[in-house]
């Protein structure tokens, strides 16, 4: 398979033309075209020698993604895109406009192995991990599509991020490069199940976004019933694992907690969580679940809710109720691309009995 031309950094796409005998201004004039102006296709880089086009198109694939569908929320602007890959695999990613700027969703893996229980992207399995240049384009199409400033990313789409640890981490830097859209690390956000050793890995990488965990219990036993990889990597560990992040970036972390209705939402479970979590700078997301019909989980009540809420409040723990966003367009992860392929399995269903 030739190489993608836009998962290259800076520093590559110079060598890359160097072995194309190709002056190295050439190098800024591609990535200025790729990540920057946005192109689509060669064909929109109008200062760009046909003969070098050719020469690219022999030697490189260009990663553009094709928007299949997008949803728009009639009730906070938020739009959910389905966007097929070269390969005719599927990914979702989310616009999502708020009164500090906007953010986009991005996946990072074509379906999801980890297998919780509130998610709708793991109910078809894992596919394959995306390139940089995969999940770049997510954003790079949206900016297209809504021609809006994106000032914010949250890698929290489809699939583990730390399951696909290079290139997310190569996608991080050619984000936050000079030469290309150069959103500030500060304002990127990854989120994580807890691989342990991946997260204990990223503490060295001398970045400064922030992590967010996906923690929705507040012990073993509970968190083992809503994320199987409870089984693979205790609290302790875990919680040890935030901590050294911590001292290593001086980055706050956000706690990502899903309240589902007689599960994990009492306020024993938040005075566990409290106990959890003490002295550890950090933010807690409190989320109610968004319903996947699939795995008949239910939202907590709204005076649950709050009454999470005020317990870690009055113990010292910043929390906030998550708003949520895109309840009326299948807001869970992995919802809209389940359906699609659910309606491509009847389609071939259809087509095999006629």
């Amino acid at each position: 398979m030739k190489p993608d031309i836009k998962s290259l950094t800076f520093e590559e796409l110079v060598l890359a033309l160097t072995d194309l005998n190709q002056p190295s201004y050439r190098a800024k004039q591609l990535y200025d075209w790729m990540h920057v102006r946005l192109a689509v296709s060669y064909d929109d880089m109008t200062n760009i020698p046909k003969a070098l086009k050719s020469l690219l198109q022999e030697n490189f694939q260009y990663t553009s993604l094709h928007q299949e569908t997008v949803q728009c929320s009639a009730l906070d602007g938020t739009r959910k895109y389905l966007f097929s890959l070269a390969d005719g695999e599927c990914v979702e990613s989310v616009f999502l406009p708020y009164k500090h700027g906007n953010s986009v969703c991005v996946s990072s893996q074509v379906g999801c192995r980890m297998g919780c229980k509130f998610c709708a992207s793991t109910l078809d399995g894992l596919k394959r991990n995306l390139r940089a240049g995969e999940m770049l384009d997510q954003v790079y199409a949206i900016t297209r599509q809504t021609g809006e400033r994106i000032s914010n990313v949250v890698i929290m789409g489809t699939g583990e991020p730390l399951d696909n640890y290079d290139n997310v981490l190569r996608f991080i830097r050619m984000l936050s490069d000079e030469h290309g859209l150069h959103i500030s690390q500060r304002n990127i956000t990854l989120s994580t199940c807890g691989l342990v050793p991946q997260i204990r890995q990223l503490a060295e990488e001398n970045l400064q976004i922030t992590l967010a965990l996906s923690l929705h219990a507040p012990t073993d036993e509970k968190r083992k019933q809503l994320m199987p990889v409870a089984y693979r990597y205790s609290l302790k560990e875990v919680m040890g694992v935030c901590r050294y992040y911590f001292e290593k970036t001086g980055r706050r972390l956000t706690f990502e907690y899903s309240l589902v209705s007689g599960s994990n939402d009492t306020k024993t479970d938040a005075m566990q969580l409290v106990r959890l979590l003490n002295g550890l700078p950090c933010h807690v997301n409190l989320i109610p679940v968004n319903p996947v019909a699939e795995r008949g989980l239910k939202p907590s009540a709204p005076a649950s809710v709050h009454a999470f809420q005020k317990v870690l409040d009055q113990n010292g723990i910043n929390v906030t109720i998550r708003r949520e966003m895109g309840r009326d367009i299948d807001g869970a992860c992995g919802q809209l691309r389940h359906r699609r392929l659910q309606e491509m399995s009847e389609e071939d269903k259809q087509f095999s009995e006629t």
